[in-house]
């Protein structure tokens, strides 16, 4: 009878999620409805699905391995390939291109500003969980990365925030106030509704905890009446990577054999943990990538530092993060706390010390390159592609692109009468975050506004409780896209497409079950396959809004025009002065050469 209960209850969710809207989702058990659970929600920035440590990362990260243990990793989640659409995606469970947040500023193409779903702002209607967490009773608090826009209207604030304390900026220093990149012109830190100053002993990971520690304790009525929700949303670990010696210090050598070494380590750690299939085929480095061996020793010096800086940057994230569950643990509330940790998205492969001018710029800024001091305060560095391929093995490429390096990353979800210890591989969303809280907590119900826009994901409760054994079926086609970088999944199967520098533009076909490196190009092989996924992408980008990108687009050339004319924006008057200093300095030059020319003449 039990067998046929449990056969029963399968059957029935997997139907029901099956036929319904996505936004229609199976039910959580009623006593969760009664228990009124907290909801902490980490979101990481930058890192790959083998950066964490549960998921066979280098970095010691004890306490996300402890809410691993106490929940459900998975190891079939997808992203957005770029940080604001993805966490546009996470708050709201709405595809990117509905949010008005369908790229970033950074990159868009002129072409795109103003239409529709690239205003690059939450547009009306759309709701975000903390708006939804806020209308049943919830507290509601988020401390870190917004980049969401910074007018009143914008910030969190005004998006179902009680207390924020947030940077709208893709990023900036861990340790100052100051910008990474000359985009920004300082880190545009806002408390609530208002411009806000660090204090002078700030390190984001450690600040972005103790703010949320200060807003939850000092609003604190009685949790069974009022519970929070928590939005940490960390710089960790972003451009400029940056951690305190004590952690960076634990990974000494432990890069040194570098990049290619380390792409095969995670590649062979992958299948031990089942991440890939054993005899799948790991994808080679993108084209123009630096061999490990033709480096300098001082250049192997310098790149192994920054990945034991990058590890050690992951390591104090996590320390601050046990000083949060510590801390709940001693208000009596851990045990009623559910945890959501993930990633915006893949490895960033950015080389900052390699930028055109850089040099100018981190001398005007005060920053420096040293090796022995890298990380710390006054310390500009990233670990460029090679280490982010590297990163993202098993996977191919990295951040900024729809190969499985820029979008599969790590998700974990524990909390009250929820599983311990599974791992889940069926395909899960960005999306599918905030409908998931919404069932779980028994929130979950129709739009009852006609201007509200409708949830796109769809809750992975059934799986987590073993209710069903996925949430996408063979049959259902999920889109994705930022820049024009392009993905679809259906199946075992997935079309992308990469613009340049490190794509060019081509759809291809790859079977992700058997391939997930994404090695063997099927496009032509199963031609007629290839045209169902282009077909089902093609209704997708029609549906959802997603506009066609410029022929000679690319992102870091269209980035580097973006931040000339911010500088140009930003610094102008002391542009005009220094090219008039430069012109008077060399009219006088001229009049004095002249001058000595002249009298030479007449004598």
């Amino acid at each position: 009878m039990k067998t046929f209960f449990k056969i029963m209850t399968t059957g029935i969710a997997f139907l029901a999620n099956a036929m319904s809207s996505p936004a229609a989702l199976a039910t959580a058990p009623e006593s969760l409805s009664t228990t009124r659970p907290n909801v902490v929600v980490i979101m990481v920035d930058d890192a790959g699905l083998m950066d964490f440590q549960p998921f066979g990362g280098e970095a010691n990260m004890p306490n996300i391995q402890k809410l691993a243990d106490q929940g459900t990793r998975f190891t079939g989640y997808r992203t957005s390939p770029l940080c604001a659409p993805s966490r546009a995606m996470l708050l709201t469970g709405i595809d990117n291109h509905r949010t008005g947040i369908a790229t970033i500023p950074e990159v868009i193409p002129d072409e795109h500003k103003g239409a529709p779903g690239y205003s690059l702002y939450l547009e009306p209607g759309v709701k975000t969980i903390a708006d939804r967490l806020r209308e049943h009773g919830y507290r509601t608090y988020m401390t870190g990365k917004w980049h969401m826009g910074s007018r009143v209207e914008d910030l969190p604030v005004s998006h179902g925030f009680d207390r924020s304390f947030i940077l709208d900026a893709s990023g900036a220093d861990n340790w100052e106030q100051k910008s990474y990149m000359p985009f920004y012109n300082t880190a545009p830190w806002f408390e609530d509704d208002k411009p806000a100053t660090l204090p002078a002993d700030f390190y984001s990971s450690e600040f972005i905890v103790d703010k949320m520690i200060e807003y939850i304790g000092d609003d604190k009525t009685t949790p069974a009446q009022q519970p929070f929700f928590a939005y940490l949303a960390f710089q960790a670990i972003h451009i400029p990577i940056q951690a305190p010696r004590e952690f960076t210090d634990n990974y000494s050598g432990v890069y040194d054999q570098g990049w290619h070494e380390l792409r095969k380590q995670r590649w062979r750690k992958a299948q031990k943990l089942g991440l890939v299939p054993k005899d799948a085929p790991l994808a080679d480095m993108p084209d123009g990538l630096r061999k490990w061996q033709q480096l300098s020793e001082e250049e192997r010096r310098y790149y192994a530092k920054a990945m034991a800086v990058n590890a050690g940057m992951l390591e104090a994230m996590d320390f601050h993060i046990g000083r949060l569950m510590a801390w709940l643990q001693q208000q009596g509330e851990l045990d009623n706390t559910v945890f959501v940790v993930t990633s915006d998205n893949g490895p960033e492969f950015n080389d900052v010390i390699h930028s055109p001018g850089i040099e100018l710029w981190q001398a005007i800024s005060g920053y420096n390159s040293d090796i022995d001091t890298m990380g710390e305060k006054g310390s500009l560095v990233s670990i460029g592609p090679e280490w982010a391929s590297a990163a993202a093995s098993p996977s191919s490429k990295f951040k900024f692109y729809s190969s499985d390096g820029g979008i599969r990353v790590p998700l974990i979800i524990s909390g009250p009468q929820l599983p311990k210890g599974n791992t889940e591989a069926s395909l899960s969303m960005v999306t599918d975050i905030t409908p998931t809280l919404l069932d779980y907590l028994n929130l979950l119900s129709a739009n009852t506004q006609n201007h509200e826009v409708d949830i796109t994901g769809r809750s992975l409760l059934p799986v987590i409780l073993n209710n069903a054994d996925y949430t996408y079926g063979p049959e259902d086609a999920v889109g994705l896209e930022v820049a024009g970088n392009s993905a679809l999944f259906k199946g075992q199967y997935k079309l992308t497409r990469n613009l340049p520098p490190y794509g060019d533009g081509r759809w291809r076909l790859y079977n992700i079950n058997t391939d997930p490196g994404e090695t063997q190009d099927l496009a032509t092989s199963h031609a007629e396959k290839f045209r169902e996924l282009k077909q089902d992408y093609n209704a997708y980008a029609n549906s959802f809004g997603v506009q066609i990108m410029p022929e000679d687009f690319n992102s870091i050339n269209q980035l580097f025009i973006h931040s000339i004319h911010k500088v140009i924006e930003q610094y102008w008057l002391a542009l005009i002065i220094i090219v008039t200093l430069v012109l008077a300095i060399l009219y006088f030059l001229f009049t004095a050469i002249s001058g000595t020319f002249s009298q030479r003449k007449s004598a």
